[in-house]
């Protein structure tokens, strides 16, 4: 993969900034994407050093729509990405 479409955002929550404190962040990143690859887009899009790379895959969910018809979510996964003392990923 390239590594532009690799990550797709950044994800600030609750544990996002739990974690932050102890350099770790939070990616959403592409489904097809390996450890890696994960690694190589973080550190040329950041310019940060990643130590260590942690990827968890999520099932999308079933919603129901207004007329009852019942569709599914994507998809998806995220990592979490270690990072080198003193170095931050900076979200806007």
């Amino acid at each position: 993969m390239k590594h532009a479409g690799i990550i797709k955002n950044v994800q600030v929550t609750e544990k996002g900034t739990r974690l932050a404190a102890g350099n770790q962040f939070i990616l959403e990143v592409a489904r097809a994407a390996n450890k890696l690859e994960i690694r190589r887009a973080v550190e040329t899009a950041f310019g940060v050093h990643v130590l260590a790379v942690n990827t968890q895959n999520y099932e999308g969910g079933t919603r129901v729509l207004r007329n009852r018809r019942v569709v599914r979510r994507p998809d998806w996964k995220r990592a979490i990405v270690t990072l080198k003392a003193g170095e931050r990923i900076e979200t806007v």
